[in-house]
């Protein structure tokens, strides 16, 4: 039963940078994908980014590319969200979750099978 952790989420000024961790445990195999979500109140879950198994290849949305990084560390197989230069409107509950497969369609949230229970982030104007 593979389970997920996040944790780094908090209440920042708009500019700051915010690093999110997301612990994963139980068995992932080569081929998995992680994926960052976000849910603003009133709107519909979002794709923020996304990082296949060793790392070597990451996928991010428009709204987030340059100010976001994806990483991976396999040796405790947690991913990390470093954000960056934040804005009011990256408020939002921010979800990691894996799916079996890095192939597409990796920003599409129903296609992934496990989740974190989410971590507020908000930034203040």
């Amino acid at each position: 039963q593979v389970q997920m952790v996040e944790s780094g989420g908090g209440l920042v000024q708009a500019g700051a940078s915010l690093r999110l961790s997301c612990a994963t445990s139980g068995r992932t195999d080569s081929g998995y994908a992680w994926g960052w979500f976000r849910r603003a109140p009133g709107k519909e879950r979002e794709f923020v980014a996304a990082i296949s198994w060793n790392g070597d290849s990451t996928f991010y949305s428009d709204s987030v590319k340059g100010r976001f990084t994806i990483s991976k560390v396999n040796a405790n197989n947690t991913v990390y969200l470093q954000m960056t230069t934040l804005k009011p409107e990256d408020t939002a509950v921010y979800y990691c979750a894996t799916r079996g497969s890095w192939l597409p369609p990796t920003a599409i949230w129903e296609s992934y099978e496990h989740w974190g229970q989410g971590a507020q982030v908000t930034v203040s104007s």
